[in-house]
């Protein structure tokens, strides 16, 4: 039978296989990317600046107002979502992230449930995100979850308004 747990990173190895699974998003998600979408050192996933946030993952998700949960299959590190506090109250979740060779598991559900079990206990009243359109096999799971359409926040780029969405729900 197969084991599946989902769970609060406790330790620098937690914080590694969230690193590596990120970075296996990152492949993934060049090996999927639109070929008409920009690209460059500016673009919001250059693996430069990606990398460098990877560094920093400790820190931007650190307890008690942030967090990385980690989904396992078999003991195996297999998928992670993050998140920190954008404002009181309000928490911005990002990098959800399943392997391709875990999939079918329901680890995307479990992990955005664990989430916001974990949101709902850190004091959270509402979490966001955003994500991009060409991801369509996500944005399913979120509006089941909940999570409905909100407006890009100000300032948000032109060139990138219909290539990004954002969602937010009540916690």
């Amino acid at each position: 039978m197969t084991e599946i747990t989902v769970r609060l990173s406790r330790d620098a190895a937690d914080m590694e296989a969230a690193r590596a699974l990120c970075r296996d998003w990152m492949n993934w998600h060049w090996k999927n990317y639109p070929p008409d979408w920009p690209r460059g050192d500016d673009h919001p996933m250059s693996p430069v600046a990606f990398e460098a946030t990877l560094e920093n993952l400790h820190d931007i998700h650190k307890r008690p107002l942030g967090g990385v949960l980690i989904a396992s299959v078999d003991g195996i590190p297999s998928g992670c979502v993050m998140y920190s506090e954008a404002e009181p109250g309000v928490a911005e979740f990002k990098r959800m992230f399943v392997n391709v060779s875990s999939r079918g598991y329901g680890l995307g559900r479990k992990l955005l449930d664990a989430m916001i079990e974990q949101m709902v206990a850190d004091g959270y009243q509402r979490v966001f995100f955003s994500s991009a359109t060409f991801l369509k096999h996500a944005r399913a799971m979120y509006e089941n979850a909940g999570f409905v359409p909100i407006a890009h926040p100000d300032g948000f780029p032109d060139e990138w308004r219909d290539k990004v969405y954002f969602m937010e729900r009540s916690l």
